[in-house]
């Protein structure tokens, strides 16, 4: 009842107003203010500051700061091994699999159009039909910059508008088709293991999501918008397996899709799973090549 409760609230509440008021808190650089909240989050959600580059709370200048915090050289290594696929980001694997029939499993009962999840454009799509998926939820407590689990070259990146209901387990089981409503900015790269997109999605307080070429990307209004890197007038914007390529202000989901015979999910991974930042998510197929 409890559970029911709380996605019906999500459909009453004015998200992009909630999220509006908690990024102006989350900027806030008072002091009293700042300090006080980022302290409370430390001992409420436990986050280690151990592994932070700046190990004191209070020394950001605001929460988003201490939120997108960079951590210690060697803080996440990276999987060596040949062919490895590097999770992008802390967090817990929500789902992972196979893209059947052009619909991405979110929970029991619950898919949704991978399709509409890239922008609603047949052509976007089509590389990843019958392809693998991967979506890790992050937590607040985890680290929140997310990096390339590939090398790549940006081909192009897509703002979808849409909702921001919270993305947790709760509304994951509760709101149909929840990662195809939000709010999210899909990166779309060339590897060497064919085209990759990289969905990061907004959830209910989240302040922004940035990248590391294009900075904050919300348009000031929220409509679909395209925009294109593989034009001779812009220089390639090439990103190293590992390298940081965005980060959210407050917690979210990243969800990673790439084409048929491309990749194979490591198998001890599932639902819930833990995961960190650099570990090998899955592992290249032999015969996966550029498409």
């Amino acid at each position: 009842m409890k559970d029911r409760l709380f996605v019906i609230g999500q459909y009453l509440l004015p998200h992009h107003l909630v999220s509006r008021l908690a990024g102006c808190l989350a900027e806030c650089r008072l002091p009293w203010v700042k300090n006080t909240f980022i302290k409370w989050f430390v001992r409420h959600f436990q986050v280690d500051m151990r592994e932070a580059l700046t190990q004191e709370p209070t020394a950001y200048e605001h929460f988003n700061a201490f939120f997108t915090r960079a951590l210690k050289d060697g803080a996440r290594p990276l999987a060596s091994r040949p062919g490895a696929i590097l999770n992008p980001c802390d967090g817990a694997i929500s789902q992972l699999g196979r893209i059947e029939q052009g619909r991405i499993f979110q929970a029991k009962g619950h898919s949704y159009s991978a399709m509409e999840l890239l922008g609603g454009d047949h052509e976007r799509a089509a590389p990843f039909m019958g392809g693998a998926f991967a979506t890790v939820y992050l937590s607040p407590k985890d680290y929140h910059r997310v990096h390339m689990p590939v090398s790549g070259t940006l081909r192009e990146m897509v703002y979808v508008p849409g909702r921001i209901f919270s993305v947790n387990t709760v509304t994951a089981q509760g709101v149909p088709e929840l990662f195809a409503r939000n709010e999210r900015v899909v990166c779309l790269f060339d590897t060497e293991h064919g085209p990759m997109a990289m969905v990061l999605v907004g959830a209910m307080i989240v302040a922004s999501i940035e990248t590391v070429w294009a900075g904050l990307v919300t348009p000031p209004k929220r409509s679909l918008k395209t925009f294109r890197y593989d034009e001779a007038a812009r220089a390639p914007i090439q990103l190293e397996k590992g390298a940081e390529m965005g980060r959210f202000k407050l917690g979210s989901t990243v969800i990673l899709l790439f084409g048929p015979d491309q990749v194979r999910w490591a198998e001890e991974l599932g639902p819930l799973s833990p995961v960190c930042m650099g570990e090998a998510l899955g592992q290249a197929q032999e015969n996966s090549a550029p498409i």
